[in-house]
């Protein structure tokens, strides 16, 4: 079923997408929420993720359309292509009286990416172009776009939670919560809880330092409306930090709220699927090429918090240029000239026609990006990274928190298993 589509959605479907591919759709009708799920040699993990969908509300579950781009290269191994397969029959078994799917072939009969852009990037894009034209744009609720992953499980109240969030809170844009299974039978427990820890207190260190970037940043947790995703222009095709570009786009035009009520559980698993993120930090945590248990000094979030009280709410008249080479070391004016700040900043208040729009132009060009550039060149250049524990305590003595007993008393530089879980848990609460 069809129907007529808004103008800004054909605009950007004419401009921006491919026809290419198209829907096997299984059950045809409209929705309100469209799940798109890039699956990769996954076979094994969509009876887990289905387990989870059939357990939220059926309400909430036949407005949803659960979309599977099953793609591989075509250079992929005859293995990888053959569960492929295997994935396409499954999911074109299933009873579309209980669960809708829909399924994207970009695996089989010439239809798997070329390498140049094949990879979990353009799966996405695929996926969410296509789920434009599938809702119900005669509705007066939200049409949701939601970004998950063949290899994880939701909650049971993952999608009523966020149709009530978008259309009861109108929301555009949103991450929802997540957290890795922790399973003591895992060969790779200290590996997720070391990247966990990674991820949360990078956040946590921007909430401190008020940035306007301050989400997670993980393409399983990545929800937003149509509207906002073709006002963004729509997904791009990287091979990785497709989400994290993705996002800050989104988040130049839109908030990006959190969904806490609901909660992804992405895998711990190692993975060859990208070239880093989750995976790769897993293989390479067991590989032991690096020292992981290393996170960015508190002292650069300290520096980023005075920095973005400063730029955020300066008119940058003359004097405030003075302040700023006063008032921060040199490492951060080194920075700011390797940026071209001062001639930028400028610029942008000249084209400026008023403060708000002044205001937006900072955000633009301080954006996710920079912000991250500076926690690098500040790590690089006299800052350098502390011992994960260390860093932790610190960063929480900042927020005032209060050290529990175990934080307190003497450990080891590398505490036990037990002592990490009690760190990450900490932070999956300070960090919401």
């Amino acid at each position: 079923m069809m129907t007529e589509l808004p103008k800004k959605i054909s605009n950007y479907l004419n401009r921006y997408s491919s026809e290419k591919y198209t829907v096997s759709e299984l059950s045809k009708k409209l929705y309100a929420v469209v799940v798109v799920i890039p699956t990769l040699d996954e076979f094994e993990n969509l009876k887990r993720l289905l387990s989870s969908f059939e357990k939220n509300n059926s309400d909430a579950l036949s407005k949803t359309l659960l979309l599977f781009v099953v793609n591989n290269l075509k250079s992929a191994s005859s293995e990888v292509k053959e569960e492929n397969l295997r994935s396409l029959k499954f999911l074109r078994s299933i009873d579309s009286n209980k669960i809708n799917i829909g399924v994207v072939d970009c695996s089989t009969g010439g239809n798997g990416f070329d390498e140049k852009d094949g990879g979990v990037g353009l799966a996405r894009k695929i996926g969410m172009d296509l789920a434009l034209s599938l809702f119900d744009y005669n509705s007066t609720k939200k049409n949701i776009l939601v970004c998950l992953d063949a290899d994880c499980t939701v909650t049971e109240n993952y999608l009523s939670e966020i149709i009530f969030s978008f259309n009861e809170k109108n929301l555009d844009a949103a991450v929802v919560e997540y957290e890795h299974p922790l399973s003591d039978f895992d060969k790779n427990l200290p590996a997720i809880i070391c990247y966990e820890i990674f991820l949360r207190y990078y956040l946590l260190g921007l909430k401190f330092a008020n940035s306007p970037f301050a989400f997670h940043t993980i393409g399983s947790t990545i929800v937003c409306t149509a509207e906002s995703y073709v006002k963004t222009e729509g997904m791009n095709k990287r091979k990785a930090a497709e989400d994290f570009y993705f996002l800050e786009k989104l988040s130049k035009n839109f908030l990006i709220e959190k969904i806490n009520s609901a909660k992804v559980y992405p895998s711990s698993r190692g993975s060859w699927r990208v070239p880093f993120g989750t995976g790769q930090r897993v293989n390479r945590f067991n590989l032991k090429t690096e020292d992981e248990y290393l996170l960015y000094n508190p002292e650069s979030f300290e520096l980023l918090r005075r920095w973005n009280n400063f730029y955020f709410n300066s008119d940058f008249s003359s004097n405030d240029f003075s302040e700023i080479k006063n008032n921060f070391p040199n490492e951060f004016i080194n920075f700011l000239d390797e940026q071209n700040f001062f001639n930028v900043i400028l610029s942008l208040k000249k084209n400026s026609k008023s403060s708000q729009q002044f205001f937006q132009q900072k955000i633009k060009w301080f954006d996710a990006f920079k912000t991250l550039k500076l926690v690098h060149y500040l790590r690089d250049n006299g800052f350098p990274n502390l011992n994960m524990f260390d860093a932790v305590d610190d960063m929480l003595k900042k927020i005032g928190y209060e050290l529990e007993e175990f934080q307190r008393e003497k450990r080891e530089i590398i505490p036990s298993i037990e002592i990490q879980k009690k760190y990450l848990q900490i932070l999956r609460i300070v960090s919401i």
